[in-house]
């Protein structure tokens, strides 16, 4: 898998409202919040089709992390590193980005980031694990 920029979420910026997303569902980059999490491939397989975070969840290893210091420069989304406090569990190979509602099925995923992320793959062993994203940005909108 490459990393992607899940579907409904290129809806949600387009024309909330519109093709097939309600009115409630855009997504703001810099105002809403955004959250990274750790993700388990084992236990969760990408899909274009997926469109909320209940999707994923099942698959998180550790806690998701909100993303800080939020720009997009040039149409670049770009943010702060992030940095996992004390991680166990299973494995880790990818990264999922969505919009945090504070409800599993309201919040949109944005992106899939299976390369291109320093530190992954990683085998969490109750240190901090340390996710340092590519100096040109995370993604391309």
């Amino acid at each position: 898998m490459a990393n992607a920029i899940y579907n409904k979420a290129k809806y949600k910026w387009m024309a909330p409202g519109t093709l097939g997303t309600t009115s409630g569902d855009s997504i703001d980059l810099l105002d809403d919040t955004i959250k990274i999490a750790l993700i388990d491939t084992g236990t969760y397989t990408f899909s274009q089709t997926h469109e909320y975070w209940s999707s994923a969840s099942s698959a998180i290893v550790g806690t998701a992390a909100t993303l800080a210091s939020k720009t997009v420069t040039d149409n670049v989304f770009d943010a702060a590193d992030v940095t996992f406090s004390s991680v166990t569990g299973v494995s880790v190979e990818a990264l999922i980005i969505y919009k945090d509602t504070g409800t599993g099925a309201t919040s949109p995923l944005i992106a899939y980031i299976d390369v291109a992320a320093s530190g992954l793959p990683v085998t969490p062993n109750g240190n901090n694990i340390d996710i340092q994203f590519n100096a040109s940005g995370i993604f391309a909108l």
